[in-house]
């Protein structure tokens, strides 16, 4: 079912406090589990080019996601066009992508909570370069979650977690392209000061 994927990031300096934060307000945890994504490309890069995503996702089960961008962007919200359909096998569904052309382009991993709260869902996601909160919902219950929450709307982030990694891989040289938390053990990224000059990206 296509649908539209409306949220906006925050850096979480102590997802700890968040994550009460957010109980507080009635929202149920769905549970934390790990994830590994693996973003697909062709050989000219025509999804990066036109702004879209492929990408296979294993956590409890396994899905296949296409995003893109809207025709219409509206600038307080990361807002995408966005296809998603649970399969069965892993590795099957990564053979039959290869078989029609795609190649894994790039790896990421997260550690991610799902708290829902009536139609607004809230992510907790370690990420091996830091920890976010995505709120996913309405544009009005975003905005009165993030005041409820004590965030300020001004320091949202919009971009998405692999745009996130190519400011970092360029601001710090990192050698590697895959986010995964092995590459990044012995990395130190100092996270506070760089997140904050994401805020209103």
């Amino acid at each position: 079912m296509d649908s539209l994927e409306i949220e906006v990031k925050f850096y979480l300096s102590d997802p700890a406090l968040m994550r009460n934060r957010i109980i507080a307000l009635g929202a149920e945890s769905k549970g934390r589990f790990f994830e590994i994504n693996f973003r697909y490309e062709d050989n000219e890069k025509n999804l990066i080019k036109k702004k879209s995503l492929l990408r296979l996702r294993k956590d409890t089960k396994t899905t296949l996601t296409f995003k893109s961008e809207p025709a219409e962007k509206k600038g307080d919200f990361k807002i995408l066009h966005e296809l998603e359909v649970e399969v069965n096998d892993f590795q099957t569904m990564n053979s039959i992508l290869e078989a029609l052309g795609f190649h894994k382009e790039q790896v990421y991993e997260k550690w991610r909570e799902t708290l829902v709260l009536e139609n607004t869902i809230f992510c907790i996601d370690t990420m091996p370069f830091g920890n976010f909160l995505e709120i996913e919902g309405t544009g009005p219950e975003i905005k009165k979650s993030a005041a409820l929450l004590d965030l300020q709307w001004e320091n949202r982030i919009l971009l998405n977690y692999l745009s996130i990694y190519g400011k970092i891989q360029k601001k710090f040289h990192l050698p590697f392209s895959d986010v995964t938390f092995e590459n990044f053990k012995a990395v130190d990224l100092k996270s506070d000061n760089f997140f904050h000059s994401l805020q209103g990206m």
